[in-house]
């Protein structure tokens, strides 16, 4: 989600719905898209006559820049030349620059005769985070200044305030040039109402070149039907916030919306991507794809913005640009389905054009940095059935899979990955996988992938490049190397580097450890110099908007890791439910945390609280910053806003709001930040073992800052590896407009003593890198800086990418990657050699911190004892660390994954095939599907079993209940309570009893002969009204059903002959509905196939028989409660002439 382009249709539109300007001439326009056919071509006339009345301009639509410039404009023609322009040039592939694209898209409009001094240059844009500019200027059309920044008229206006529509202000700051007084106002009027388009409809960039204005003697008589002044939009470009869709819903209608942004030129967007791309608007996750090339053998699958983008970089360092066919990142803990979707995606557009002819490999890297709060294990269920549904093909077609990954219950999660490659018969699919966790550094399995590949091609000398054979050598080494030492902070030996990044990403050798007291990175308030207040410090206490119970026990495992004295987490916020407490775990010791309705209140109760945790989702996150802001600046001193998606507009006040009110906001789209053993930012630094594993626990000397939330955390491992750990670090977030950048907190870190050396992790996109390097040019920041900014590989692809993050994308040749990464290294920043990136971070961090060992600025000291912190029951399990026997047991329904289950079929499939309510019974009850005949045998006992009249004992318990005034369920269940065997409950009895004799081989005089004898009702026999001559037609529909569908109805017709002795005594002894039903169950569930003869008797046992009736009876029940309800019947007395009383007279 990010600022996108749109088509000049589009904006044309958008600003035709919107614009209220008198002048204004709103021009007639028909498009062409890939869809429009020859025939329709033909016909757009008779829907747009003026095609044929008026002189045409035709030109592609489809964000080139510059057409006019390249002869892609044809003005001044006919319909009938429209017409023959569109068949030379529509799916011409042309060239320009390096992207090569075809021409599918065009936009037709009438050609508007006019002067080359009518053509005006108008521009609104986001200039800063905190101003719009408008630049005119009164030289505009096709040979407009390059340089029109610099020699336009420009007048700027807050973010915060309503745009500047005062006719005195446009004419003064923008219009001084413009010659007469009537084009003048004419103008003003049109900005002005322009502003309000701008404004409302959340556009981020809007270019109209020329803007022509005509006066009436110049269309006196001319037959065009403009007004005495009029203004006339010939050319716009334009972007949009699509994170804004939520906001603009009704201005867009009809116009925009998800799906109708379009790619780059370049680029078409596959129906792959569309899909992604659909997926992606319905979750609160995120979810990329771009295919670059689909003939492409290295495809990827990363979880993150920041790593995607990382994985993308080495992989065209390494020399395969040409052979990389996408670009993507899942990441904001996808759901199971969502990962199996993605990744099910990726793998048919991977597998679509079968075996290389060159016979090479495909890989497959399922990459990503170390999770803040994603469960990886989850994530990868979806993956692992997807590559257990593509497993055969990827076999076939020779595909390696490569898997890295860490962070919350990753063990699990590579265990999975690491099983597809077992045969079948243990379990596994014979995949070629390779599985790697954070003891290996990011990038390397680039290099395990490709290393035979790159020793090929040095041998044979197909670089032609030495140093780049060299360089791309060490991304074949695997994993860190740790001495596994307790101390930190401590000097390897000379001479023992390797020159690998993999490698020497590792711990520092161990020499005695040192007692430096003088000198304790504990005491976070104490500095030696004056410096502002540390926005993070072991008395740091914070609020959680939002109920996020996981993200504030990992801040008080965190407080409990670092010995803090207090909780770091005061209460909770969350709107939407009164005033209560949470139970959280404090140590060993269950706390409780208050959790408030409203913000105010919360603020109010905790005055040492000031640091507020906003996890509000992106529509509301604004207004609870606001408000923050705006009623509690004098307390609340830091705001981190989590969530991403957020309109820039938003952003860009809260940005300037807070800046006034001196509250520091990080974010937005952030994880947060760190300072460790004081205080975390919601799920900053992950699971507890990461927390243990980085030795985030207590401070070290070196202090980050970057973009990436995921990337912070793979930060937090290298630098804990390479250097004594991490003092402080921020992840300022992924959007292009964020509260404070990389030059606010690299200058704290300037100045606070305990930091001594600082790692910069930034990206493509924007220039702030760049306001660092300038510091250290002009002698402001002096500390050493290992720096490096990702998305190198955007110079290397065909089309423009957006990547990942919001704020990742050039929109300049100062933005690039390797722009800033050329400054920061001509100022003096350590930064990673040409083809080495992320993978050489790791290499410069040791070696600095080495440097500022051996000269004294650092002093190592010694490793405190790793803290033990309990770990939650759940997630223990979880990680599968203990056992404990449940409580209960359950085998027919599954509702804890993505889909609910019914014996083993999940819901969706149960519509999809529709089972019905038959089926449903077949699974939840015998826990397998019956076959047609079976499950509509079930309901129809359901359909016949529904009722019998009120006068029936339950139907009258049931209306009895409803009048003396009681509730649904209690009535119902006063009727089902009279089920027995004297009423309903003859099922099973029937069943049991037909069943037992004709196994025992009696006739059926035997059987009844027997029964007298034993003195024992024939349960299933007899009715008070039914009879051999006036018979029950329930049964006779049941019978007849039977007879037609069942394999076999021996027991039925054993029942039947039962009935004929019976009936001989008496006509009403007839074979009832209860019986019916009781003896064609025993039928099905012996004689279907899908039942064991133990299991049929157990059935029978277990009163499943009685359960139709109950089931089937309830519809009834219900149905008498309604009734009563609806005729407002009163209490029920019975009358007493209806009773005999039997108590003795009084006289």
């Amino acid at each position: 989600m990010s600022v996108k382009p749109i088509l000049e249709a589009t904006a044309k539109q958008l600003i035709f719905k919107h614009l209220k300007a008198e002048s204004f001439h709103q021009p007639l326009y028909v498009s062409i898209t890939p869809e429009t056919t020859s025939a329709q071509i033909e016909d757009l006339p008779i829907q747009n006559p003026w095609l044929l009345q008026r002189a045409l301009v035709v030109k592609p639509d489809q964000l080139i820049k510059r057409r006019g410039k390249l002869g892609l404009i044809k003005v001044n023609v006919n319909w009938e030349q429209v017409k023959q322009w569109l068949n030379e040039y529509r799916g011409k592939t042309i060239k320009i620059g390096n992207t090569e694209g075809v021409l599918k898209t065009f936009i037709v409009e009438p050609f508007l005769p006019h002067a080359q001094n009518t053509e005006y240059y108008l521009s609104l844009f986001s200039a800063s985070a905190s101003t719009n500019t408008i630049l005119f200027s009164t030289a505009g059309g096709v040979d407009v200044d390059v340089n029109i920044d610099a020699s336009a008229s420009r007048l700027e206006y807050n973010v915060s305030s309503s745009p500047p529509t005062e006719k005195e202000v446009l004419e003064s700051s923008l219009l001084s040039t413009v010659s007469t007084e009537s084009t003048k106002n004419s103008l003003a009027q049109f900005i002005a109402s322009l502003l309000q388009v701008y404004t409302a409809n959340h556009f981020a960039y809007l270019e109209i070149n020329p803007l022509v204005v005509i006066h009436s003697e110049a269309t006196e008589n001319a037959g065009h039907g403009l007004s005495p002044v009029s203004i006339s939009i010939l050319d716009v470009a334009a972007k949009i916030d699509q994170t804004a869709e939520f906001e603009c819903r009704n201005l867009w209608k009809g116009i925009l919306h998800a799906g109708s942004f379009p790619p780059p030129f370049g680029r078409d967007l596959l129906p792959e991507e569309a899909y992604i791309q659909e997926l992606d608007s319905k979750t609160g996750s995120s979810l990329k794809l771009t295919i670059l090339n689909p003939e492409g053998r290295i495809w990827t699958m990363v979880a993150g913005g920041g790593a995607s983008v990382i994985y993308a970089d080495t992989i065209c360092d390494l020399g395969y640009s040409e052979e990389l066919a996408n670009y993507g990142e899942y990441s904001g803990a996808p759901t199971e389905s969502q990962t199996y979707e993605y990744s099910k995606t990726i793998l048919k557009l991977m597998t679509r054009n079968g075996s290389r002819a060159d016979k090479k490999d495909k890989i497959l890297f399922i990459g990503g940095g170390i999770a803040n709060f994603t469960n990886v294990a989850s994530t990868f269920k979806g993956i692992e059935r997807a590559l257990r549904e593509f497993a055969p093909v990827l076999r076939e077609q020779n595909v390696r899979v490569f898997v890295r990954r860490g962070g919350p219950n990753y063990q699990e999660g590579l265990k999975t990955m690491r099983a597809l490659s077992l045969d079948p018969e243990e379990g596994g699919v014979g995949l070629s996988i390779e599985v790697f966790g954070p003891e290996t550094h990011m990038t390397s399995v680039v290099g395990i992938a490709l290393q035979n590949e790159l020793a090929q091609n040095k041998s044979q000398g197909s670089n032609g490049n030495e140093e780049e054979e060299e360089v791309t050598s060490s991304y074949a080494e695997t994993r860190f190397r740790s001495t596994g030492s307790n101390a930190r902070g401590l000097r390897t030996t000379k001479g023992t580097l390797v020159r690998s990044a993999s490698s020497i990403l590792r711990s520092p050798a161990v020499p005695k450890a040192t007692d430096d007291s003088n000198n304790n990175n504990n005491n976070t308030s104490a500095t030696n110099v004056n410096v502002s207040k540390p926005i993070m410090t072991n008395q740091t206490r914070s609020l959680i908007f939002g109920m996020q119970p996981q993200a504030v026990q990992g801040m008080l495992d965190f407080d409990t890791a670092c010995k803090r004295s207090t909780p770091s987490v005061a209460g909770m916020i969350y709107p939407f439910s009164g005033n209560h407490v949470q139970k959280f775990y404090w140590g060993t010791k269950e706390v409780m945390i208050p959790v408030y309705q409203k913000l105010s209140e919360a603020i109010s109760r905790h005055p040492d609280v000031e640091v507020i945790i906003n996890f509000a989702s992106s529509r509301s996150a604004y207004d609870v910053t606001n408000e923050i802001i705006s009623n509690h600046a004098a307390q609340i001193k830091l705001v981190a806003i989590i969530a991403e998606g957020i309109p820039e507009n938003y952003s860009r006040r809260l940005i300037n709001n807070a800046k006034q009110a001196n509250v520091m906001i990080i974010g937005p789209a952030t994880v947060g930040g760190l300072k460790p053993g004081c205080f975390k930012i919601g799920n900053t630094g992950g699971s507890l073992d990461n927390i243990i594993s980085s030795k985030l626990y207590r401070p070290g000397s070196v202090a980050y800052v970057s973009r990436s939330g995921g990337m912070s955390n793979e930060l937090n491992n290298i630098i804990s590896r390479v250097s004594d750990g991490v003092y402080e670090g921020v992840a300022i977030g992924g959007d292009r407009w964020i509260g404070s950048n990389f030059f606010d907190h690299i200058l704290r870190y300037e100045k606070d003593p305990e930091v001594k050396m600082m790692v910069l992790l930034g990206e493509v996109g924007g220039i702030e890198e760049l306001r660092v390097a300038k510091a250290i040019e002009n002698g402001e920041i002096t500390k050493p800086i290992v720096a490096w900014c990702t998305g190198t590989c955007a110079g290397k692809m065909k089309s423009e990418v957006q990547f990942g993050h919001a704020g990742a994308l050039a929109n300049g040749e100062m933005e690039t990657a390797d722009y800033k990464n050329n400054e920061l290294r001509r100022v003096g920043c350590k930064v990673p050699d040409r083809g080495r990136g992320f993978d050489q971070i790791g290499e410069l961090i040791h070696q600095l911190y080495e440097s500022l060992v051996e000269g004294g600025k650092i002093h190592p000291r010694a490793e405190p004892e790793t803290p033990k912190v309990p770990i939650d029951y759940s997630w223990a399990a979880e990680l599968g660390l203990i056992r404990k026997p449940t409580s209960f047991m359950s085998s027919i329904t599954d509702e804890r994954g993505e889909e609910l289950i019914y014996a083993g079929m999940p819901i969706s499939d149960v519509f999809k095939e529709d089972l019905g309510i038959g089926g449903v019974v077949s699974l939840l009850w015998f826990k397998r599907r019956l076959p047609k005949w079976a499950t509509d045998f079930i309901e129809m006992c359901l359909m016949i079993s529904a009722d019998h009249g009120p006068a029936v004992s339950g139907a009258h318990n049931t209306i009895v209940t409803a009048r003396a005034g009681k509730d649904l369920i209690s009535s119902l269940v006063a009727g089902l309570l009279t089920i027995g065997d004297r009423f309903g409950g003859a099922l099973d009895a029937a069943a049991k009893q037909f069943s037992e004799a004709y196994d025992q081989g009696l006739s059926a005089e035997a059987f009844v002969s027997e029964m007298r004898r034993k003195n024992v009702l024939l349960m299933g026999i007899g009715h008070k009204v039914k009879s051999l001559e006036n018979p029950d037609k329930r049964c006779e529909i049941l019978k007849t059903f039977a007879m037609e569908n069942f394999p076999s109805v021996k027991y039925l017709k054993y029942g039947l002959e039962v009935e004929k002795i019976t009936t001989s005594k008496k006509a009403n002894l007839i074979l009832n509905v209860d019986g019916v039903i009781g003896l064609l169950f025993v039928d099905l569930l012996r004689d279907s196939g899908a039942f064991t003869r133990e299991e049929a008797a157990e059935y029978i046992n277990i009163g499943t028989l009685n359960g139709l009736f109950v089931l089937g009876r309830s519809i009834g029940f219900i149905g008498h409660y309604l009734d009563q309800k609806r005729l407002k019947q009163g209490l029920y007395r019975h009358p007493w002439s209806d009773i005999t009383y039997l108590a003795p007279d009084s006289g």
